[in-house]
């Protein structure tokens, strides 16, 4: 079973261009084995960014008391069954709640009384530092045998300067939140700012938002090179992601 955590610009019936396609594609492959997170957006996508920010650094401390991780939590293990091999991919803002959601998973799974088998998650487009505590810790849950693969870095689109930008404290996310939307009082960022969205000379991780090669990426990367979803599911994105191409 595949569940997927979309960015802040999404809503529980809205979506930029790479969402829309990428579940559209995964619904095609996967067809009742892929769902998309629901009922853990704001209704202004900037909330959506600025819970983001506040959450990537750590785990939450006592996230049964977190609506949002919660409300996901439970979305992922209703009705499955223990033999399921669960997939978590997210993208952007959203590869936070997808961290926060997996560690409070791994804590509840540590005797696999949820899940017998090691869930994979994928964390593109990522806010999360790995560096920071939370990445430390979802690596910890994959030395404890909890957590399968883990996909973070290699997905990450090149040259996309929000990548880690949640980084090891809160004050230091809202520092490059700051400099990504304004560089020009950055030394650390450089233009485009993150808030141009023009398709040809915006920031990069806008313009790959509003792209269906970003979801045709995420496919071949996730279940055909790194076949997270077995072999059978490998050769069925094979042929849907080249029919769509043709």
């Amino acid at each position: 079973m595949v569940w997927f955590f979309a960015g802040g610009e999404t809503r529980d019936n809205r979506f930029n261009i790479f969402t829309g396609s990428f579940i559209r594609l995964m619904k095609e492959i996967l067809e009742n084995d892929f769902g998309y997170i629901k009922g853990i957006y704001f209704k202004l996508p900037m909330m959506n960014v600025i819970w983001a920010l506040h959450h990537a650094q750590k785990p939450i401390v006592n996230p049964e008391n977190n609506r949002i991780v919660v409300t996901a939590l439970k979305q992922m293990t209703t009705g499955i069954n223990s033999d399921t091999q669960l997939i978590i991919i997210s993208s952007s803002s959203g590869s936070v709640i997808a961290a926060q959601a997996a560690c409070y998973l791994a804590e509840k799974n540590k005797n696999h009384t949820i899940f017998e088998k090691p869930f994979h998650l994928v964390l593109g487009a990522s806010m999360i530092n790995p560096e920071s505590e939370l990445f430390r810790q979802l690596i910890k849950y994959q030395q404890e045998g909890i957590i399968g693969n883990i996909i973070h870095d290699e997905i990450q689109d090149e040259g996309d300067s929000s990548f880690g930008v949640g980084g090891l404290t809160r004050s230091e996310a809202y520092r490059n939140a700051f400099g990504l939307m304004v560089p020009m009082f950055s030394r650390k960022f450089k233009k485009p700012s993150f808030l141009n969205t023009h398709p040809e000379k915006g920031h990069i991780h806008r313009k790959r938002s509003q792209s269906v090669q970003k979801a045709y990426d995420y496919i071949n990367l996730i279940l055909i090179r790194h076949k997270l979803a077995g072999d059978e599911v490998m050769e069925k994105a094979i042929s849907v992601v080249n029919n769509e191409c043709n």
